[in-house]
């Protein structure tokens, strides 16, 4: 079951998000239901199946715990089309910004490029076959046969005799060049091939501003279709042409029509969108005018978008029902309560993320697959320096990090960051000239106090204010 990412298990899926985000279990647990609801209401049998919506959820917590790492890890675990979206960045229709339904239509694209990939997996082989030819014709043109060449003596020969017409040595030749090509032997060799590029339309909004995303992206490719594609020459190595090729064959042997229509259903059942920000739009009692005018009116587009409706989309109609709405905020200065009345019976599941402890941050540095300390290793292992952290070491970058946290703001786990970026920049920018290769680097605690206590202790932390 675990081969197949899709089928997880609720318990199987908070063991993988263990993998890269500490603590906040309380959240794992929902989004694990909510991911493997997915898979049960696919395999509803009855009328039933359409009837059920998914249990969308507003995660609450503060910058850096967490949230939008585990949106993204769970669509990656799903194998599911994702997007991420600002709610600030989304304006009332009337106001210039973003159309609210642009999100469903990136969903779209993401869905398209996922089965996309999938398909052309699956044809890879086969079109590797035709780059094989294309590659051997601009190396050995082969000859075509003529009536006379058609002597009887050629017939069964062997592999070690010499051959006896212009066809059956150019075809020897073009054998010989085949295992070549395929055993990367020539790679380097340059050769001319033809490659077609689409006319491009290059057309901008057109009549003021009156026509909106969806159709000027439709009318772009309706021309882009109508204009002829042209075929360009270019010189490229033989590992260069087999990957350019490659694409382009494979996208011969797809059926985009098909694509399409399996991306749109995909979109539909198992899309994830996280709209992050959206305490942004929330409209607090104490906000009065301004640049405030606008808030209630995204909150009012969104709602049709969550509540399930028929966006229209370059590739088809996507169909909202069922398509699952993952938002979140840090909801500083506004509430939950504050959003629209509607639009929160919409986000049923309410997760409130904790802030980081010491202990929390002890954990982030050493256990995460992406844990930052084992990110610097490998970066200074590609100069080949070995980079150890002594444990009293990680434990006062810790203590540190939280302290400022403490003191000035916030910003979760994000401080490690800007911690460990002015711990070892000086041996970064030492690598390789002063530090050369098969140097061993140890972090110690009183490096780590030596090099940042003393900003702690003077209060001079402007330079970790992101």
């Amino acid at each position: 079951m675990l081969a197949d990412k899709k089928y997880l298990t609720p318990r199987q899926i908070v063991a993988e998000l263990d993998k890269y985000i500490i603590g906040q279990d309380d959240a794992k647990k929902n989004v694990a239901i909510a991911l493997r609801n997915r898979w049960r209401r696919m395999h509803v049998t009855s009328d039933m199946q359409n009837e059920i919506i998914p249990n969308n959820i507003l995660m609450i917590g503060a910058t850096g715990v967490g949230k939008t790492e585990i949106a993204r890890r769970l669509a990656n675990l799903a194998d599911a089309p994702f997007t991420k979206v600002e709610a600030s960045k989304f304006t009332e229709v009337g106001y210039v910004g973003r159309d609210v339904e642009s999100m469903v239509r990136d969903l779209v694209e993401q869905s398209v490029n996922l089965v996309k990939e999938r398909k052309q997996e699956e044809v890879k082989e086969k079109a590797a076959e035709f780059v094989e030819e294309i590659i051997l014709d601009a190396l050995i043109p082969p000859i075509k046969s003529t009536p006379s060449q058609n002597k009887p003596a050629s017939v069964g020969f062997e592999t070690n005799s010499e051959p006896t017409t212009d066809e059956e040595l150019n075809q020897r030749t073009r054998e010989r060049f085949r295992e070549k090509i395929r055993s990367g032997e020539i790679d380097d060799r340059k050769i001319d091939i033809n490659i077609k590029q689409a006319g491009n339309p290059g057309v901008g909004m057109i009549g003021g501003g009156m026509v909106d995303e969806s159709s000027l992206m439709n009318l772009q490719e309706m021309i882009g279709n109508m204009m002829p594609k042209k075929n360009k020459k270019r010189k490229v190595s033989i590992g260069d042409a087999k990957r350019i090729l490659l694409e382009e064959e494979a996208a011969k042997l797809i059926d985009m029509d098909e694509v399409k229509e399996e991306a749109i259903k995909k979109a539909e059942n198992t899309g994830i969108i996280f709209i992050d920000e959206i305490d942004k739009v929330a409209t607090g009692s104490d906000r009065k005018g301004g640049p405030d005018v606008s808030r209630e009116g995204v909150q009012r587009d969104l709602l049709p978008i969550v509540e399930g409706s028929a966006v229209n989309t370059k590739y088809g109609i996507i169909h909202t029902d069922h398509i699952l709405f993952v938002s979140a905020g840090a909801f500083h200065v506004s509430k939950p309560s504050d959003l629209i009345p509607e639009l929160q019976g919409r986000f049923p599941i309410r997760v409130e993320l904790n802030d980081l402890t010491k202990g929390d941050f002890i954990r982030i540095l050493q256990e995460p697959k992406n844990a930052l300390t084992k990110q610097y290793q490998a970066l200074f292992g590609a100069e080949d320096v070995t980079l150890e952290f002594q444990s009293d070491a990680l434990d006062a970058l810790a203590d540190i990090a939280f302290q400022i946290n403490s003191e000035i703001e916030n910003i979760g786990a994000r401080r490690l960051h800007t911690v460990m970026s002015h711990l070892l920049n000086d041996f970064l920018f030492d690598v390789p000239d002063e530090i050369g290769p098969n140097a061993h680097l140890v972090i110690t605690k009183d490096m780590v106090e030596e090099s940042l206590s003393g900003l702690v202790k003077n209060k001079d932390l402007s330079q970790f204010i992101l």
